[in-house]
């Protein structure tokens, strides 16, 4: 399921490799290796507003701080949000690393990577050159306070949109026709927005949108597409004319980078809010939008409560909690003081953030009997998140399982799935891991003189290899291939948001530990980062503070233990088998309760009564 990955040396073969190629000389597999389609601003051009368009352009975060912070730092939107990867998204050591292989594979394609990180640096016209060397220090915003909340929707609704907005649209020479690829539409005035209506708000301009509370909104930057390549007929995706902008500008017309948004779209969340228990949401039990969990309700003020700010019990927390577990901390080893981070406000966000990655899947242990091999430990992942599990940009990001097995004694007899965290790798021929794969096709391959197959050539990819990742609640195979998120090389089953691997239970086995972990940073992405780069030294710095920092040490998710004397059919867990299992079977039966599904397949049938007797008796 995955590939092996080879270092190269700074993208190039060694000379020795060159020679050693055979009749081909070695000047002529150079430029055949480094070889690159000849791309311009234009194949990277996106719809929306365009740079040097603001009659005023956006503040500093700093401007906001004064009312929006220093009072709550339970409630106050400032700390938060600059304690998030959104605010540091421009200083990411990662993103800049990634950047100068992305310009070094395509002329330009940092265009389309620096309109999300530095979206004001963008819109202010400082995204030429593409490799970032022309923005100014306010620009390492991120995504500000600003920029965010003078989007425009793009979609204007009479009565419900503000009514400014209309002449906004009708004015783009090239309005978008959905979100997506930072394709956003920025109010060129200085009126922002938000969901609530504050109709004494005289501080500044303010309108109510409720585009800010609809995760259209997040879709502008978390579903992202390569408008270099268009979707052919059979659904592959080819390079399209070049020097040229995309022929539609949609998302399901481009090849498909990241789609977060569109699998919230194609999941259960979409279609109505959710009850998860309190899992997520804060004060709010039922949970549908992107905002509702990243952006959980809190009581509080929005603003200081001396400048006439209300007291509200659904002020949104501006968290962006996600699964990025070391970064924040390498950009305030960088950057220092100017990233506006310190070690407290680190460490509650990365606590924060591993909060939210302990909620986002349960992992449960079961033993199938009976017709079924007695012998085996089925390990089940269950996604309790409104998107893929894990999702968003998928280079270097992984998800598994490790699994250990032990003795009466309690000494380990057996793993499945170790990591040697000296070494920053995973023993992955033993275990699922969870990921996507993209590389280059055939004939991408023939144009650029790269080996066709996975690899992590960002602005060249246009196949997707390998999909493995978990579907949320909702799924069904159709409605994800209509988004362009289908599970690939593959199967889940429609309405399936779990998946189960089985391991061999080892003899003298009695008891089964599992546990689920995520790493942001695998080290095969790290080293092309740093081997790749022949621009700058984004790499080597990206690289140095991965080492330094823990070598993005994985995360716990979630983890449960087993005693191996125990069955399914042992539905009381009783540790045998008797008539009041039987009873407690029935009466579960039919309810699609999971203790009654004694083959642990996910169904309750007749296949687990059959286990069921099979079993009666005995629990071993």
């Amino acid at each position: 399921m995955r590939q092996n990955r080879t270092r190269a040396v700074r993208g190039v073969l060694t000379p020795e490799a060159l020679w050693a190629a055979g009749a081909i000389g070695a000047i002529t597999l150079v430029a055949a290796v480094l070889a690159a389609p000849d791309t311009t601003l234009e194949d990277f051009h996106q719809p929306g507003s365009q740079p040097f368009s603001m009659v005023e352009y956006p503040l500093v975060s700093n401007a906001c701080q004064f009312c929006h912070g220093g009072y709550d730092e339970h409630a106050e939107p400032y700390s938060h949000w600059k304690a998030s990867m959104m605010a540091q998204a421009g200083r990411d050591p990662i993103f800049h690393a990634a950047l100068a292989v992305a310009n070094q594979d395509a002329a330009f394609a940092g265009e389309m990577c620096l309109r999300c990180h530095t979206p004001g640096g963008w819109i202010s016209g400082r995204s030429e050159p593409p490799d970032g060397t022309g923005l100014i220090p306010e620009d390492f915003d991120g995504v500000n306070c600003s920029m965010c909340h003078r989007m425009v929707d793009p979609v204007y609704v009479p009565g419900v949109s503000p009514a400014e907005d209309w002449d906004i649209l009708a004015s783009l020479a090239d309005p978008p026709v959905d979100s997506h690829s930072a394709q956003f539409v920025i109010d060129p005035f200085d009126r922002r927005r938000g969901p609530f209506p504050l109709t004494d708000m005289f501080y500044h301009q303010w309108l109510e949108s409720p585009f800010h509370s609809e995760s259209r909104m997040c879709a502008t930057c978390h579903d992202v597409s390569n408008p270099l390549f268009e979707r052919a007929v059979d659904g592959t995706y080819v390079l399209g004319p070049l020097d040229t902008r995309h022929s539609t500008g949609r998302r399901g017309d481009m090849f498909p980078v990241e789609r977060t948004y569109s699998e919230w779209s194609a999941s259960a969340f979409a279609q109505g809010a959710i009850d998860m228990g309190g899992r997520f949401g804060g004060n709010k039990l039922e949970v549908s939008s992107c905002q509702d969990c990243h952006m959980p309700d809190v009581s509080g003020f929005g603003a200081r409560e001396a400048l006439g700010a209300v007291y509200r019990d659904d002020v949104p927390a501006h968290q962006f909690n996600g699964s990025n577990s070391w970064v924040l901390r390498a950009v305030m080893e960088y950057y220092g003081e100017s990233s506006g981070l310190t070690e407290q406000s680190v460490a509650d966000s990365e606590a924060r953030n591993r909060s939210m990655m302990e909620r986002a899947a349960d992992l449960e242990l079961s033993r199938p009997l009976g017709y079924f091999d007695s012998a085996t430990l089925l390990v089940r992942v269950v996604n309790q998140t409104g998107h893929k599990l894990p999702t968003g940009y998928p280079e270097g990001r992984r998800m598994w399982v490790n699994v250990r097995f032990f003795d009466a004694g309690g000494a380990l007899i057996a793993e499945h799935g170790a990591y040697d965290g000296s070494m920053a790798t995973l023993d992955d021929s033993t275990t699922k891991v969870y990921e996507g794969e993209l590389g280059l096709d055939a004939a991408l391959s023939a144009i650029t003189g790269r080996p066709a197959g996975p690899g992590f050539h960002f602005a060249l990819n246009n196949t997707w290899y390998f999909d493995n990742r978990i579907p949320p609640r909702g799924f069904t195979n159709a409605g994800f291939a209509a988004v362009q998120a289908a599970p690939v090389a593959y199967a889940y089953e429609d309405g399936q948001y779990w998946d189960n691997t089985v391991f061999d239970v080892p003899p003298g086995a009695t008891r089964a530990e599992a546990r689920l972990y995520h790493q942001t940073t695998t080290r095969e992405y790290i080293e092309f980062l740093r081997d790749e780069n022949t621009t700058n030294d984004a790499g080597d710095d990206a690289h140095a503070l991965w080492e330094s920092l823990g070598k993005s040490e994985p995360v716990l998710m979630a983890s449960a233990t087993l005693e191996l004397n125990s069955c399914g059919s042992d539905i009381d867990q009783s540790g045998f088998v008797d008539i009041i299992d039987f009873l407690d079977f029935f009466d579960l039966f039919g309810n699609q309760l999971p203790n009654a599904d004694v083959n642990a397949d996910g169904l309750l049938d007749v296949l687990d009564l059959l286990d069921f007797i099979d079993s009666f008796g005995r629990c071993s």
